[in-house]
């Protein structure tokens, strides 16, 4: 099975009482990298490699440090936050920007090879809920 990530900004933020207080341009204001929407789809096979090229500058660094731990195991076929989110194949995160921060939606897709990759697949269940959730 080939796993692919896709990263979507749900919103984004903007403190500006924080800004003034604290940045040495006050008048920061939003994320300048990212808009409300914005989607990017990263392979990893040998043609295609976005996480190790981190996306060949397509995505902010500071960004990239807070979430590349969930596209990694995305990529891997792993269980992204398993027992927190409804669907374990996803996870809501956020850049480390405290005055200007994104949030982000990272989703693993599965993409099965052969035709008893496709049956397994869809026998298996990636929900969670609040019974087996994992609460900290």
């Amino acid at each position: 099975m080939q796993h692919e990530c896709k990263i979507t900004v749900l919103e984004t933020k903007c403190f500006k009482d924080y800004q003034e207080k604290y940045l040495a341009d006050p008048k920061s204001g939003p994320c300048p990298c990212f808009k409300k929407g914005d989607t990017f789809i990263l392979k990893r096979t040998p043609q295609q490699d976005d996480f190790y090229h981190l996306m060949d500058g397509k995505f902010c660094g500071e960004a990239w440090d807070a979430v590349s731990r969930y596209v990694y195991t995305a990529l891997q076929g792993g269980s992204i936050m398993h027992g927190w989110t409804n669907d374990e194949r996803m996870m809501i995160t956020c850049c480390n920007d405290g005055t200007r921060p994104v949030i982000f939606k990272i989703e693993r897709i599965d993409i099965p090879e052969t035709d008893e990759g496709k049956e397994w697949l869809s026998k298996q269940n990636f929900k969670n809920n609040s019974q087996n959730a994992y609460t900290g």
